[in-house]
């Protein structure tokens, strides 16, 4: 075991692997009812679907210190650097916001919010504080966003409910989705959006969330200490969030600030667990099918979600569900046997890339 580790961590990568691959498997049933933790919560509470976004927003902040961090201390030029990130914002953005309709664009309805969109957003702010202020002044900016969304979600009258309502048919978030989102939410909903406008206040902490614990990893060298630090953090953050979630329940939807916390404390527990193995005992050669999902993350979101139509489109999802999944097993694990083919086939074309060591890069 070194007690100096150095070098990219192997964690980090099977870490966004196995997030890759969680977020291909719980968006590609085969149909409803699927396993409760394949699937969201309806509202208040979490499943292990919930985990999959705000992990990965998590290791976008992690990312983000332990790959920028060093060049901005050589006096790495940060206009430069801003650019480069908004250039990569605006990219992701317009990603989610214009492959997600294809090949039927309707201007009148497009949906404006989206998964991608918010990453780009969150990483554009993250980044932008990460670039211009110091490790205070990212916390500082953690508790603001947090204290900012709080006291719109509980002091604010909206309209039909009144203040601090956090029901699904009235709160101010989907107050605010009403006002300037109306016909361009999600067409599950229509009328309120799991990545709507106020939400994405607390989902912008998640990436602080990483971004501290990326330095926290820069500072601490030793592996003993990296794990200690981890563990406790994780487990602080974790019985925190309960407490928070006494006024505010956790809720992916709202994305609520005991959401932020309990999944940034859980990612820290997590991630942990894979840095023993991978970079600690140096076993992460057994997972080299999750390392190979992450190399090209964002490629693989996008690509999961046009593969998917396309199978919808030309009918083989019902053709192979009907006369394959369904000749093998009951409803319920025929819905998971489609989504695990799903996986399958993501991480060939993944497999493909990686060896040839095609990596996309905005």
């Amino acid at each position: 075991m070194s007690n100096s580790p150095t070098g990219r961590l192997q964690s980090l990568d099977i870490f966004r692997g196995a997030t890759i691959a969680s977020m291909v498997l719980v968006n590609n049933p085969g149909s409803s009812p699927a396993y409760g933790p394949l699937e969201h919560a309806a509202w208040h509470g979490w499943t292990f679907t919930d985990t999959v976004f705000p992990f990965f927003l998590w290791m976008v902040g992690v990312a983000m210190t332990l790959s920028t961090a060093r060049r901005v201390e050589q006096g790495a030029d940060k206009a430069q650097l801003l650019r480069h990130t908004v250039q990569r914002a605006v990219i992701i953005f317009l990603l989610g916001f214009l492959l997600s309709p294809l090949p039927n664009i309707n201007w009148s309805t497009i949906r404006i919010p989206g998964v991608l969109q918010r990453i780009a957003i969150c990483y554009l702010i993250a980044g932008a504080l990460f670039l211009f202020t110091r490790v205070r002044g990212q916390i500082v900016a953690l508790i603001g966003v947090n204290a900012l969304y709080w006291g719109l979600m509980t002091l604010y009258p909206t309209p039909g409910c009144g203040p601090g309502s956090l029901t699904m048919e009235c709160n101010f978030a989907r107050y605010v989705d009403s006002l300037f989102l109306t016909g361009h939410m999600w067409r599950a909903t229509k009328v309120w959006d799991p990545e709507g406008i106020i939400s994405t206040l607390p989902a912008i902490s998640t990436v602080l969330f990483g971004i501290l614990a990326g330095h926290l990893l820069r500072r601490y060298t030793s592996h003993a200490e990296r794990l200690k630090y981890l563990f406790a953090g994780g487990v602080g953050l974790l019985a925190l969030a309960q407490v928070v979630a006494i006024w505010m329940p956790i809720n992916k939807n709202l994305w609520t600030t005991s959401f932020a916390v309990h999944m940034a404390g859980l990612a820290m527990v997590v991630f942990g667990a894979w840095y023993w193995i991978a970079d600690v005992r140096g076993q992460g050669r057994w997972f080299r099918f999750f390392e190979i999902f992450g190399t090209n993350s964002i490629l693989m979101f996008v690509l999961s979600g046009t593969v998917a139509k396309i199978a919808s489109r030309t009918g083989f999802h019902k053709w192979y569900y009907d006369n394959f999944c369904l000749a093998l097993a009951s409803p319920i694990n025929a819905s998971l046997l489609y989504a695990l083919t799903n996986v399958a086939v993501l991480w060939v074309i993944a497999w493909a890339l990686w060896k040839r060591r095609w990596f996309l890069k905005f």
